[in-house]
């Protein structure tokens, strides 16, 4: 019996009406990929960009013209006056923690760590916005979403730091920075000889840099074209993370940061 009820199960699965309308879906595909082009962009370049075919980039971009979503200024589009609108509205976030969550909840399941997700917000700036925590009595706190923390003493930190040039790194960031424990690199010049490990790694840490007893593990989340746009990272007590276990611990991260990636792509909706 349990055969025949997976089988009617398929059955009315596979029967049922997909809701989704592709138009919509495709407009917001399109809207995406006008947020990075902020000098605008031409309707051929802009459907080449996304896969798809000009005469319907350009019928979904007349439409999204019409009520403001669009701008077009000397035949190239621009995000309209009602996105900005609805951007002050809209909690940025909520889309994207309902994505990464199960990742993280099944990555510190795994890992029997403090597990976080961060959103890169420019170029040393980022947003803690989600965290799940490992199964472990003695873990990291799982109250650190919304904090700020400094860009030189944080995993996530020092991996978008890896991303600048050196010449970049020295007009951003002081020669002497503040200590945060007595561990913090405060040097620059130190600073900058840990990015460059972190570029050969791909990943970065810290190692009680930011709080005594603490270290963490930061690997990048990237877009099909290759940009930052999340650091997920591992975090526990200093001598458990450190015994051995930072080869899986990196490896499971970019498992999952391959994973996050997928769930967050604009194509994964169409």
């Amino acid at each position: 019996m349990s055969g025949d009820s997976s089988a009617l199960q398929q059955k009315e699965a596979a029967e049922a009406p997909d809701l989704t309308n592709k138009s919509v879906v495709k407009a917001t595909v399109l809207l995406s990929e006008l947020g990075r082009h902020r000098d605008g962009i031409t309707v051929t370049d802009l459907a080449q960009a996304v896969g798809m075919t000009r005469p319907t980039a350009f019928r979904l971009l007349l439409s999204l013209e019409q009520t403001g979503f669009v701008v077009r200024t000397d035949n190239k589009y621009t995000l309209g006056w009602e996105i900005a609108r609805l951007g002050r509205l809209a909690d940025p976030y909520r889309g994207i923690v309902a994505r990464v969550q199960p990742v993280l909840d099944e990555v510190a399941m795994d890992l029997k760590e403090t597990v976080g997700y961060a959103v890169v917000a420019g170029e040393t700036e980022f947003d803690l916005v989600a965290e799940a925590s490992g199964s472990r009595l003695l873990a990291a706190s799982e109250m650190y979403v919304g904090v700020r923390f400094p860009v030189h003493a944080s995993a996530t930190g020092k991996l978008l730091l890896a991303e600048l040039s050196d010449e970049r790194v020295e007009a951003l960031l002081p020669a002497e920075l503040p200590a945060v424990t007595p561990y913090t690199i405060t040097d620059r010049v130190e600073l900058l000889r840990a990015l460059q490990e972190t570029r050969l790694l791909g990943y970065a840490t810290i190692d009680n840099e930011i709080e005594e007893g603490l270290f963490s593990l930061a690997v990048g989340v990237r877009s099909d074209e290759g940009r930052l746009i999340g650091v997920l990272t591992a975090n526990g007590p200093t001598e458990r993370m450190k015994s051995g276990r930072l080869p899986q611990v990196a490896e499971r991260l970019r498992q999952a940061a391959v994973e996050i990636a997928q769930r967050l792509a604009p194509s994964a909706a169409l």
